[in-house]
């Protein structure tokens, strides 16, 4: 059973896709907002903001235990 847990990989997937949609989602809709000719909302910016440096920190590899 415990092997099961630790290469059960649909959780990491969840964890990445979370902020990979976010990021997109807020490129999408700030991109959209230029062009109706709209400013972009601070929080939008920050969110996607938000998303990108979480995903960084997710992917960024990991230091060699001693």
């Amino acid at each position: 059973m415990n092997h099961r847990i630790q290469n059960d990989i649909l959780p990491y997937r969840m964890v990445v896709a979370v902020p990979g949609v976010t990021v997109v989602t807020s490129v999408v809709g700030a991109i959209v907002l230029a062009m109706t000719g709209q400013s972009t909302p601070e929080v939008l910016i920050a969110l996607g903001s938000a998303a990108i440096g979480g995903l960084a920190r997710l992917l960024a590899a990991s230091p060699l235990h001693r």
